[in-house]
């Protein structure tokens, strides 16, 4: 699944041209499944995905976005922080209640130019989790059954948070972020578990820790931020294990992420053609079981869990009936 929050000029501009490109390197290899958000550039992701999926047949693609934030209008520029560059004079509001979540999804179906998607995410809902179970979650709810959206679920970077919404809820798929990957693997103490029980997929994303696990060097980002030295030497010593192995580091850290049972697919991102095509060869590829078996023996990252296995699919699955 593509991550098209970089073609919204994460850490660096990326215009229409060059966004367009890479969603058409990305078709060119086979992704059919593309996760977006209101947030990303305020809603410029949404937009250059939606003008790109309009030449494509209906039906094709696999959506999925993300309710939470409104976006509105705003004068004194663009609130994204140091994420996004070029977004549109816009800001975003929180907004988990039942009609904020309806307006949200009206607003991304415009963006988008749909009528519906496939995919709709309760997007990080870490202070608002009450509201979430009790307003956001049913809301999912009616629009899955008016049809209107297909599987739902949440997205969040926490998963003590996002286990708790998995064990009150009945949600059809998880989008997890930086929890499971090379680095650290706090997702799979009782989310992934919690997710095997009640029959929930598992989204992985942040595979590469936000860049570190792609290209470890110094000035590098770790969960959005400027990667610490320590990080930085660690991963340089992963690579120099997958170097000997002949297996790109992010190669690795991909295919130790989709080795899990619980993991149905991961969402990856590019800002270039270049790691459009690269993303396609990491998913393609195979890595030996010693690699990461001498990674985890030499404290460098966590074991593989029983029965890992590579196992790609196309999009993450929904509940029987309700797509």
């Amino acid at each position: 699944m593509l991550g098209c929050a970089p073609l919204a000029g994460m850490y660096a501009p990326v215009d229409d041209r060059r966004a367009e490109a890479v969603l058409e390197a990305s078709w060119d290899e086979g992704v059919r499944a593309f996760d977006t958000a209101p947030q990303y550039g305020v809603g410029l992701s949404e937009e250059r995905l939606g003008a790109f999926l309009a030449d494509q047949a209906v039906g094709d693609a696999v959506v999925s976005t993300k309710v939470g934030h409104l976006l509105v209008d705003a004068d004194d520029g663009v609130q994204g922080g140091d994420l996004f560059y070029g977004a549109p004079s816009r800001r975003l509001v929180d907004d988990y209640t039942k009609d904020g979540v309806r307006r949200s999804m009206a607003a991304s179906f415009e963006r988008l130019g749909r009528d519906r998607v496939d995919v709709a995410l309760i997007h990080d809902p870490d202070k608002y989790a009450e509201l979430a179970l009790t307003e956001s979650y049913p809301a999912l709810k009616e629009l899955r059954n008016e049809g209107v959206v297909g599987a739902i679920g949440v997205a969040m970077n926490h998963a003590d948070v996002l286990t708790w919404l998995v064990e009150r809820t009945e949600l059809d798929c998880v989008l997890i972020a930086g929890c499971y990957s090379l680095l650290g693997v706090p997702a799979a103490d009782r989310l992934f578990p919690a997710c095997e029980k009640r029959g929930v997929s598992v989204l992985a994303a942040g595979v590469y820790r936000s860049g570190i696990l792609a290209d470890p060097r110094p000035g590098t980002h770790l969960d959005y931020a400027p990667a610490p030295s320590s990080v930085v030497e660690r991963v340089d010593r992963i690579r120099s294990v997958c170097d000997r192995y002949g297996v790109p580091l992010a190669t690795a850290a991909l295919q130790f992420v989709l080795a899990h049972p619980a993991v149905t697919a991961a969402v990856v991102g590019a800002a270039s053609t270049q790691e459009a095509h690269e993303n396609a060869a990491h998913f393609r590829s195979t890595v030996p079981e010693e690699l990461f078996e001498e990674l985890a023996g030499a404290g460098l990252a966590p074991a593989l869990p029983p029965g890992a296995s590579h196992r790609p699919t196309s999009q993450p699955a929904a509940r029987e009936g309700q797509r």
